[in-house]
């Protein structure tokens, strides 16, 4: 296993980190013995940072079940874990869900600990009013937290000011060669390096969509790039090509693709893509952009709306409905609207004011796509649905 090392602490981390999220399951429950399988064989092959999160519906009482079978394990690697944000309305809510993970975990302290789903900075300016800078410096003197970080999931130009609210020890992006210009971004990556906060990227297929349901044309460049070329490795190694990346997470749920992980990330150092392979990244990118129907470049330009409508990700969630499912467009989209801020806005909040057309460089027609984008994903009474959803999570 590859080891780099987390710069502020000098802690060494695996290069490949275990995404929880998606422990295998069975009959709508975890399979607890099969992830225990997984989770067991991971360590045995160097990986020691485990990625899960209050919210993830029975994960952490998984770990922690897999943590009581086998003694010490829980000793030899690294938890992150997150505070489910839109349920926190005072600082007695940090304590009170911190305290819930731990006893799931069956832990007295958790590694890393990530404010969940943070979308903008206006996010940051309520957590501080209720105390948190204060609440988490108490939490890591105590030892109850070794690192606090968020996972970030808003528009690019909000990124850097969210890097230089806080004394963070590390953040949470998502990051593939299909997303360089979405969310933080590729200028959010090298903005968290050139400040010397460590990244852990999550996301590096889009979902699986990067591994399957690639386009034939793209799939084909993938694997004519070298004998040894696929494209889960190809798309690993670009993101293990940076050096500003610090651990990759993946969410591996068969043993196949746990040890194809745990071997690509062995050789993937920086610097180490071959040209061919960086080319068949390009060609693969442009494949699937040809399916894109909105040419935006998720600058941010025609932020903030006054709507609240965070447009270049409905735009990125519209054309990953098209070339990587509807299904997968349909969950960006209600991620792009806000909804663990609990003020979940959408395309039908769009008034027309036309604010933002002047303001594009692409020279897009905004409220016209937006317009497309409602139809397209917008499916009847869905800010309804989200909204109660958020009400019910805050309670």
């Amino acid at each position: 296993m590859q080891f780099r090392s987390d710069q502020i602490s000098g802690k060494q981390l695996s290069a490949l980190g275990f995404g929880c999220m998606r422990f295998p399951n069975r009959g709508g429950r975890i399979d607890v013995d099969a992830s225990e399988r997984l989770v067991l064989a991971a360590v045995e092959g160097g990986v020691n940072y485990f990625d899960t999160a209050y919210a993830y519906s029975g994960n952490e009482i998984a770990l922690g079940e897999i943590f009581a079978r086998n003694p010490g394990l829980r000793d030899r690697i690294n938890i992150a874990t997150k505070l489910p944000l839109p349920r926190c309305q005072s600082a007695d809510d940090f304590d009170r869900y911190l305290t819930r993970s731990l006893k799931r975990l069956g832990t007295d302290h958790v590694d890393y600990y990530l404010v969940h789903n943070v979308t903008s900075a206006d996010v940051w300016a309520r957590l501080k009013e209720l105390g948190f800078k204060k609440w988490a410096s108490r939490q890591k003197s105590a030892g109850r937290i070794g690192r606090i970080g968020f996972s970030y999931h808003g528009p690019e130009g909000d990124f850097p000011i969210l890097l230089d609210s806080y004394s963070w020890d590390f953040c949470q992006i998502q990051y593939n060669y299909m997303n360089e210009h979405y969310q933080a971004g590729t200028a959010g990556l090298e903005a968290a390096a050139e400040r010397g906060v460590p990244v852990i990227v999550m996301e590096p297929l889009l979902g699986g969509k990067l591994a399957a349901d690639l386009p034939d044309d793209a799939k084909a460049v993938l694997e004519g790039a070298g004998t040894e070329a696929d494209p889960v490795r190809l798309a690993l190694r670009w993101i293990w090509n940076r050096p500003e990346v610090t651990l990759v997470l993946s969410g591996m749920n068969t043993m196949d693709q746990l040890e194809q992980n745990i071997t690509t990330a062995d050789g993937a150092l920086p610097g180490t893509l071959e040209a061919d392979e960086a080319r068949a990244v390009e060609l693969a990118r442009e494949a699937i952009a040809r399916n894109y129907k909105v040419p935006c470049t998720g600058c941010g330009y025609c932020l903030p709306c006054p709507q609240g409508v965070n447009i270049p990700m409905c735009f990125a969630a519209y054309n990953t409905s098209f070339a990587h499912g509807w299904y997968q467009g349909m969950h960006q989209y209600v991620t792009a609207s806000g909804v663990m801020e609990g003020n979940a806005r959408f395309a039908s909040d769009c008034v027309r004011c036309g604010a933002c057309v002047e303001k594009c460089p692409q020279h897009i027609d905004i409220p016209d796509e937006l317009a497309s984008v409602k139809r397209r994903l917008q499916v009847p009474g869905l800010p309804r649905i989200v909204r109660l959803g958020t009400r019910l999570m805050m309670r």
